[in-house]
């Protein structure tokens, strides 16, 4: 008798918990305001002049790394920085390097399959 009430009211949870979800995700999925400078901080990370300055501080801690000699804690601490800074900057060219395009998302794409679905008014 306890095991069919525990499965009754796991059964009723469930059901409102997974019924319910389907309005919140039918949002027009109207502007926000900081959704324009996450849009230009994107862009700036992700541009052709990003990946310059990403090859450049790459090149440039990796060759103080490996010819700078005896260099302190603090400052190889400092260029494993500015390795990692380089890296995480060029990361988006590194994955379309090979052929990938990340977890990038086409906007006008995405608006479209929403307007086919009819959960857009954009």
């Amino acid at each position: 008798m306890r095991n069919e009430r525990r499965f009754i009211v796991v059964a009723l949870a469930s059901f409102l918990i997974f019924s319910g979800g389907e309005p919140a995700l039918a949002g027009s999925g109207g502007g926000l305001p900081w959704e324009g400078p996450l849009e230009q901080i994107q862009q700036s990370i992700t541009g052709p002049v990003a990946g310059f300055i990403a090859l450049a501080a790459v090149a440039v801690a990796g060759g103080m790394l490996i010819f700078g000699g005896e260099l302190n804690d603090f400052a190889r601490r400092l260029f494993y920085i500015v390795l990692v800074a380089g890296l995480l900057l060029g990361a988006t060219q590194i994955v379309q390097l090979f052929g990938a395009t990340g977890a990038s998302i086409d906007y006008h794409a995405l608006v479209l399959h929403l307007k086919a679905l009819g959960g857009a008014d954009a």
